[in-house]
């Protein structure tokens, strides 16, 4: 159990009066909506009204045929396109409980990367279900969160089936890259959410859950998750290739702003200009699209290896 799971299930009497003064905020934003828009406290009368909390849950929720039930996404929902239309709570890691209750949802499903955890709590206690889906970056806990949504938004047939097609389409996938005998390239994946914030991802990251899938290997160990870029580890890494985020790359200037990050130019990489990249949602996002994102990963990877 994640620790964001286990806060909000040890909710205390004490809480009460908290929840109280809650409710109270929210029945005062509630009076100035369309009176179409219902509270929580009908939640069992009226439709479900959704908050989904993650651009992968949100996925899986129009995948699922219940996009009428969204009334809130976060601003990692970015697909499909009619998702960025949504009235947005803001970035997945910022939240406040104001922006959500204001939307008057009946149910608020989120990734544990959703936060900050006192939000969540004080959402949970304002008497607005909040389910917290684990992260689980791999084809397995894909398939889990499609089954758990189905479940919680009572689609479960939905989600058999879209299972199904999943692991078929994984199949299809996966088969010819796991027979392919060519040398596994050594891929450095770098994150820049701007040119004073560049990261690189090491050991259990999402970033390499992905190259280990098609095939490729993550040329720098030593540490989990992410750590700034240095150009001692950058040259060390020796990478074959460089991979971003479509975003990324555009914030460092493209392929000649990538090559003036420090070290970069002296790897095999930078000096023969392989350089790739792919939509940061679709790639890193772990929902129905896995599948396609590791096919659009394994291309781009060979044509950076071939060009």
């Amino acid at each position: 159990m994640s620790e964001l799971t286990k806060l909000l299930n040890d909710a205390e009497p004490a809480h009460l009066r908290r929840k109280f003064l809650l409710q109270i905020g929210a029945v005062a934003i509630a009076s100035c909506l369309p009176q179409s828009w219902v509270w929580a406290a009908d939640a069992q009368k009226q439709s479900r009204r959704i908050v989904s909390i993650g651009g992968g849950l949100t996925e899986i929720i129009y995948a699922l045929g219940a996009s009428n039930e969204l009334v809130g996404v976060d601003t990692t929902s970015l697909y499909p396109e009619a998702a960025t239309r949504l009235p947005s709570v803001g970035y997945a890691r910022t939240l406040s409980s104001e922006g959500i209750l204001a939307l008057a949802p009946n149910h608020v499903l989120a990734t544990e990367d959703a936060g900050p955890p006192a939000v969540l709590r004080q959402i949970n206690a304002a008497g607005v279900p909040v389910s917290v889906l684990a992260a689980n970056d791999r084809f397995e806990g894909v398939l889990e969160r499609i089954t758990r949504i189905g479940a919680l938004i009572e689609r479960p047939t939905q989600a058999s089936q879209l299972v199904e097609k999943l692991k078929a389409d994984w199949l299809k996938v996966r088969e010819p890259i796991l027979v392919r005998k060519t040398p596994a390239p050594r891929v450095l994946f770098v994150l820049s959410h701007s040119p004073s914030q560049i990261m690189v991802g090491g050991k259990g990251s999402s970033a390499e859950a992905m190259m280990h899938y098609v095939g490729a290997q993550n040329a720098v160990q030593g540490f989990n998750g992410f750590k700034p870029l240095t150009p001692e580890s950058v040259i060390a890494a020796q990478p074959d290739v460089v991979l971003f985020t479509d975003q990324g790359l555009e914030v460092v200037g493209g392929i000649d702003g990538a090559l003036k990050l420090p070290g970069l130019a002296q790897t095999p990489a930078g000096q023969k200009r392989r350089i790739a990249s792919l939509e940061a949602m679709f790639m890193l996002g772990f929902g129905p699209r896995l599948p396609q994102a590791v096919a659009a990963l394994d291309n781009v990877l060979l044509k950076a290896m071939n060009g």
